[in-house]
């Protein structure tokens, strides 16, 4: 740890007012970091496979003292590696106020305590590595906590040197509101601007040395072979009014910048945060990937067989701008159907009531749409909320590895919080011995994705909503597949169009085995084709030109 000090920052401009200010400085690394880009070896397009949303905090405990550490999710790879998943998306990791779910940080270039060591890091990434499996972590560019170092040497004195770390004003100004209460926090040395609750300040960034500390902690952690990041609110990095505070262009031009210090680095990944206007931050001149906002309670409402929620999803992968000839269609956005997020939904178990067709049917859904999708831990052996929580709490539950009502297998000790509500039967070990679980359709689906890059990578073609009924093409070079979803209560048929004149769609993925089994069909000279589904069903199938033999 590199405490800043005049000395550690002569040369700068600033040093100067560092030298002068009688405020101490905070015992925080803020040291420069050179760029060091090497490739990670992972396989070629992994960015493109499934990713698991984990909450290092709730997901394995290797000592015992009732919190998730780096060591417990290390020690899960093998579970991960067998379901399939390509990246790891981790929530905050760094060292935080909150000792929770690590949005409030304290140090961007430490470890949470509770989790483990840098040197635990570095074999988490190895292991990962090792498997083919990328891991990125979230990022919080806009804010800190109020209690870091840093916030902490900015509020203490008016002319110190990190003062314009953070948005500050000599009283706080009027007429602001933003999500019904005043940003702006009265303080004994002025007022600062703090978008989320006076416990997380915004930083200045407008102010170079605010802006190069990111810049450096970003590399920090590429460096040690981290494989990319989730940038979280990019929309709230700059406010320039009370009117003019969200998504402003400052904000996508930041974004743009640290997409590009990230990408410079080999085989990397980035995802944006970006809830108004995810389409715009999912653009390669902004962020290049961003959380579909919106779209989660669409999947599960299409799955229900809601004609208008199959509508748009249908509509939702047409290019974006369609005034613009060239504009591409959306084939980059981050999928999913829960998150860490009360806001973005309850789990998955939760919002379908517990019906486990309606489960498969959505996840049948999102995860064979264009973009990559982010499964939230849990979500794959059907995992519910917390027993007795409400809120965020509820959705963070420790994972249920068992079927032990006290500690779901998620430690040996006391957890931190109540275990699932559904823990005696949606566990790892109850799904793992259910060739017909949820963990089973999960598995399919993500192995499914791997078999036809087209699913993965393809192009959006045809897509078309009837009724309760859904389908869309999809083509990567030579490799063109078709597919399709009855959503409804009762058999279908789906009438498709634009297929290759008397094409063979030959199936590959089908209801299950209970369901009849699905047979060969053929386009007419027009292209056309007619599907019959069951209920409650979905298909995928190879579009092979006439003639053409299946591949093996």
């Amino acid at each position: 740890m590199l405490a800043v000090t005049a000395a550690s920052l002569a040369g700068c401009a600033w040093a100067a007012d560092t030298a002068a200010s009688a405020a101490p400085a905070p015992a925080i690394d803020t040291a420069p970091v050179p760029a060091r880009p090497q490739s990670s070896g992972l396989p070629e397009g992994w960015q493109h496979g499934a990713f698991m949303e984990i909450f290092v905090r709730a997901y394995a405990d290797s000592d015992g003292d009732g919190i998730g550490d780096l060591r417990g999710l290390t020690a899960k790879l093998d579970y991960l590696q067998d379901l399939g998943v390509s990246g790891l998306w981790l929530m905050p990791i760094t060292a935080s106020a909150d000792h929770d779910h690590g949005y409030a940080g304290v140090d961007f270039r430490r470890i949470e305590a509770d989790y483990g060591s840098l040197a635990d890091f570095d074999a988490l990434i190895a292991a990962a590595h090792a498997r083919g499996i990328g891991v990125i972590i979230d990022y919080m560019i806009n804010h800190s906590a109020a209690a870091s170092p840093m916030f902490q040497a900015s509020a203490a004195d008016r002319n110190g040197p990190f003062r314009d770390w953070y948005v500050w004003q000599d009283t706080a100004p009027a007429g602001w509101n933003i999500w019904d209460r005043d940003p702006w926090v009265p303080h004994a040395t002025g007022a600062y601007f703090a978008t989320f609750g006076a416990h997380m300040p915004d930083f200045n960034l407008r102010h170079p040395p605010a802006l190069s500390y990111h810049q450096d902690s970003l590399r920090f952690w590429l460096n040690r072979g981290l494989d990319g990041y989730r940038l979280d609110a990019v929309p709230h990095m700059i406010e320039n009014n009370a009117r003019d505070w969200n998504d402003q262009p400052e904000s996508r031009a930041l974004t743009r910048d640290f997409q590009s210090l990230i990408n410079n680095y080999p085989q990397r990944h980035v995802v944006c945060e970006a809830t108004a206007e995810p389409k715009d931050y999912s653009a390669p001149e902004i962020c290049g990937s961003a959380f579909a906002f919106g779209l989660e309670t669409q999947l599960v409402n299409a799955a229900r067989g809601e004609p208008e929620a199959v509508k748009r999803v249908a509509r939702y992968f047409d290019p974006h701008k369609p005034t613009s000839p060239d504009a591409p269609p959306l084939t980059t956005m981050g999928l999913f159907v829960a998150n860490h997020d009360w806001f973005a939904g309850r789990r998955l178990w939760d919002q379908v009531g517990g019906d486990i067709a309606l489960y498969k049917l959505t996840a049948a859904t999102y995860l064979l749409l264009p973009g990559t999708p982010y499964i939230y831990y849990g979500e794959e052996i059907g995992q519910a909320g917390a027993r007795g929580l409400t809120g965020d709490p509820q959705i963070r539950a420790p994972m249920s590895w068992t079927a032990d009502p006290a500690t779901g297998g998620f430690t040996t000790g006391t957890p931190f919080r109540p275990p699932a509500s559904n823990v005696a039967s949606h566990n790892a070990q109850a799904q793992g011995a259910d060739p017909n679980g949820l963990l089973a359709h999960y598995k399919a689906l993500i192995a499914l994705r791997k078999t036809l890059p087209s699913i993965a990578r393809g192009s959006w073609l045809a897509s078309k909503a009837e009724a309760s009924t859904l389908s869309f093409q999809r083509r990567l070079g030579s490799e063109h597949t078709l597919v399709t979803y009855n959503y409804g209560l009762a058999p279908a048929r789906l009438a498709v169009s634009g297929l290759p004149a008397g094409a063979r769609l030959q199936p590959v993925a089908a209801p299950p085995a209970s369901a009849p089994a699905l047979a060969a069909l053929a386009a007419n000279p027009q292209g056309h084709a007619s599907v019959a589904l069951p209920a409650q069903s979905f298909a995928v199938w190879r579009v092979l030109a006439a003639g053409t033999a299946a591949p093996p």
